[in-house]
C-alpha cells in the first residue's frame, strides 16, 4: 500500500516531498555538529548520506510506512529542515514523529507549525490513534515543541543512545487522538497529495 507524501501549506511554511535538489541543504543540515548534538546518530560526513535519506523517503511512501517532508519558508523558499512520520502501523493506528531544523530557523515556532500541520494531515488521513516522539533529555527546546502540541511525557529511556561515546537518555512522549486539538494558531491550508 502506497502512502503519497503530502504537500501542505501553513501561514508561513510549505511542507513538500523531497526532490534531488534538496541533497545539498539536507547534507548541510545533517552535517552540522551543532544541529545534530542531540540526535541519535553522529553528523554526516558523506554527501551520499543525503542522497540515501531522500531515497528512503521515497521508499517509505512507496511501501506505505510513513511520510517525510521537506520544510520551506513560504516568504522566500528557504529550506528550513524536515519533519516526518515513520513506522506507520495501520493495525495499531500508530506512528512516530521526528523533525530536524537548521539552527538559523530555531526560535521562530517553525518546528511546532510544521509538525502541527503534518499531525493534522496524519490524524485526518491515516486515522491514527497514537503518535509517539522521543527527545534527548538535554534538548529542552524539542521537549517544549512536543508539549505545545499536546504530547504527554510518558517516561525516560535510560542510556538509550551512545553517539561518539556520549551516553544519553531520551524522554518518550505520546499524543493520543482523543487528546489532539487542531489549533487555530497554526492554520493548515490545502493538502495536495503528491503523485
Amino acid at each position: 500500500m502506497t502512502l503519497p507524501t503530502p504537500t501542505l501549506h501553513t501561514a508561513r511554511l510549505r511542507l513538500r516531498p523531497f526532490t534531488d535538489a534538496d541533497v545539498a541543504p539536507l547534507y548541510a543540515l545533517h552535517s552540522s555538529a551543532h544541529v545534530m548534538r542531540y540526535w541519535d546518530s553522529p553528523p554526516w560526513t558523506d554527501r551520499a548520506r543525503a542522497e540515501r535519506f531522500i531515497a528512503v523517503c521515497r521508499t517509505m511512501a512507496e511501501e506505505g510506512t510513513g511520510a517525510r517532508v521537506a520544510i520551506d519558508r513560504a516568504s522566500d523558499g528557504a529550506f528550513v529542515g524536515w519533519c516526518g512520520l515513520s513506522g506507520w502501523n495501520p493495525d495499531y493506528r500508530s506512528a512516530s514523529l521526528g523533525y530536524v531544523l537548521g539552527d538559523a530557523m530555531w526560535g521562530h515556532g517553525y518546528a511546532t507549525e510544521a509538525a502541527h500541520a503534518l499531525l493534522r494531515w496524519a490524524f485526518e488521513t491515516l486515522d491514527l490513534n497514537r503518535v509517539q516522539a522521543e527527545a534527548d533529555t538535554r534538548n529542552a527546546a524539542s521537549a517544549r515543541v512536543l508539549e505545545k502540541m499536546g504530547f504527554v511525557r510518558e517516561g525516560t529511556l535510560r542510556e538509550d543512545c551512545v553517539v561518539n561515546g556520549d551516553v544519553s537518555d531520551s524522554w518518550v512522549y505520546g499524543l493520543l487522538r482523543r487528546e489532539w486539538r487542531p489549533s487555530a494558531t497554526h492554520p493548515v491550508g490545502k493538502t495536495v497529495p503528491h503523485t
